[in-house]
């Protein structure tokens, strides 16, 4: 059987979605979007650790380029959706990273989501306010 030149994993968060492509045997650089991953998030070191602990985490950090393409969401909406498909394209690599991922909780898709306006409401759950007369 012939090895494959990339995994691909899909994740998700709020209204971020995010499909990544990871290439083994790479040299650790990861595009977002077509840009670098500094130059999308504009430097904030917090996104990029989020992005980079499924990797470190099984310790193929190094060896790995990986390339996403995020839509929707925020800048930390897109970062923990990439995070989610990193890990779960690593788990497409590899079966045996899969209890370690799933034991630090980065294959758990995070299911919160903003809830919506209610009909008769000033908001979620704001009501209007009760009168009297």
């Amino acid at each position: 059987m012939a090895e494959k030149n990339y995994y691909q994993g899909i994740g998700r968060r709020k209204t971020a979605i995010a499909k990544v492509r990871l290439s083994m045997g790479g040299s650790g650089v990861i595009t977002v979007n077509g840009k670098k991953l500094d130059e999308h998030f504009g430097g904030h070191n917090t996104y990029r650790s989020v992005i980079v602990k499924p990797l470190t985490e099984v310790g193929k950090q190094e060896i790995v380029d990986i390339s996403a393409r995020t839509i929707g969401g925020g800048l930390r909406g897109q970062a923990d959706a990439i995070a989610l498909a990193i890990a779960r394209a690593l788990v497409t690599y590899d079966e045996t990273v899969k209890k370690s991922l799933k034991d630090k909780g980065l294959l758990t898709r995070d299911a919160r989501k903003k809830e919506r306006k209610k009909f008769g409401h000033r908001g979620a759950r704001r009501a209007t306010q009760w009168r009297k007369r």
